[in-house]
């Protein structure tokens, strides 16, 4: 089969790279023609993935050229660029295709979850959403990683998991694609605040707590908006939680461990470190809870340290202080 693969940052390359390890031919679309052209000729990116040698059936483009006969498509691109992205595309194109949207986070400004923005821009494309505990680089060096793969219902997504299959990726299918996205969204979240707990040197005991009421926050926010609370047991949920939550190579981990040390986002940002998606899906995350009436203190935290109305030093204690209540 042909796959497309658009986004051809470190993420997206990786993926292409899980495709070609399937058996498929695939197209790997991105803007950068030195990047497209150092694949195409040395199969290698090594901007992102260092050394890694990518499999000789990718190869990359600057354009969509073939795109109308590709057999499934998955868009690697940020979460804020996905509707520009579509809109760039037109979404006849996309009509009768499986599209499998890979990044994790809310849309600022429309609050929207990737899948919505994809129904809005493309309503006849079959949506499907890839999420769980996966670095770019172990996927591109072919070390075993497991995925939740979630679409319209379980059966459709057990067919599209199929075909990205093999010996070092293994999708698992679901038919939650709301509580997958949310998992996907809220762990970037979190992983800025357990970065900013371990950047402030306040002990892994307190890192622990913040993780396991992370993840029963996350839980009132996925059923709350029409997820499966079964979802947050299974490797988009607790899986990616865990990873992000305990990993240098968690980007927005490393981001809030230097916002933890005291610095701004601005500077963080200057420094080179990157694009953190939980920058831009706290605040969304934070006003979806408060339309919804759901009670979320540690996405609220997180947004109070990253817009800069209050430093860890004080935060902390706020939480320290709430109401004391059950477990649960």
């Amino acid at each position: 089969m042909r796959i497309f693969v658009i986004g051809a940052g470190a993420w997206g390359t990786a993926l292409a790279q899980a495709a070609a390890f399937a058996g498929h031919a695939v197209t790997l679309v991105g803007r950068d023609a030195a990047a497209a052209a150092q694949i195409n000729s040395e199969h290698r990116l090594p901007r992102y993935l260092g050394d890694i040698a990518l499999d000789a059936g990718l190869m990359a483009q600057t354009d969509f050229a073939g795109l109308e006969d590709a057999d499934a498509v998955l868009m690697v691109v940020p979460a804020q660029a996905t509707r520009a992205t579509l809109g760039a595309l037109g979404g006849d194109i996309l009509a009768a295709k499986p599209v499998i949207l890979c990044a994790k986070g809310l849309e600022a400004g429309s609050n929207d979850r990737q899948s919505q923005i994809l129904a809005e821009m493309a309503p006849k494309a079959e949506p499907f959403v890839l999420s769980g505990p996966s670095f770019a680089h172990d996927v591109a060096a072919g070390k075993p990683t497991a995925v939740t793969l979630a679409g319209p219902d379980a059966a459709r997504a057990e067919e599209i998991a199929a075909l990205l299959a093999s010996d070092c990726f293994r999708p698992y299918a679901s038919g939650d694609i709301a509580g997958v996205e949310m998992c996907g969204a809220l762990k970037n979240v979190y992983a800025l605040g357990a970065g900013a707990i371990e950047g402030a040197g306040l002990g892994l005991s307190a890192r622990s707590a913040f993780l396991a009421r992370a993840f029963a926050e996350m839980g009132r926010m996925i059923v709350a908006l029409g997820g499966s609370e079964a979802t947050l047991a299974g490797l988009a949920g607790i899986g990616d939680l865990a990873l992000s939550c305990t990993s240098d190579a968690s980007r927005n981990y490393r981001f809030g461990v230097a916002l933890g040390q005291g610095r701004t986002v601005e500077a963080i940002r200057a420094s080179g470190m990157g694009l953190a998606e939980g920058l831009f899906t706290a605040p969304v995350a934070k006003a979806v809870a408060e339309v919804e009436g759901i009670d979320a203190p540690l996405i609220e935290a997180v947004e109070m340290l990253i817009s800069g109305r209050a430093r860890i030093e004080a935060i902390v204690p706020m939480l320290m202080r709430r109401p004391l209540k059950r477990e649960g």
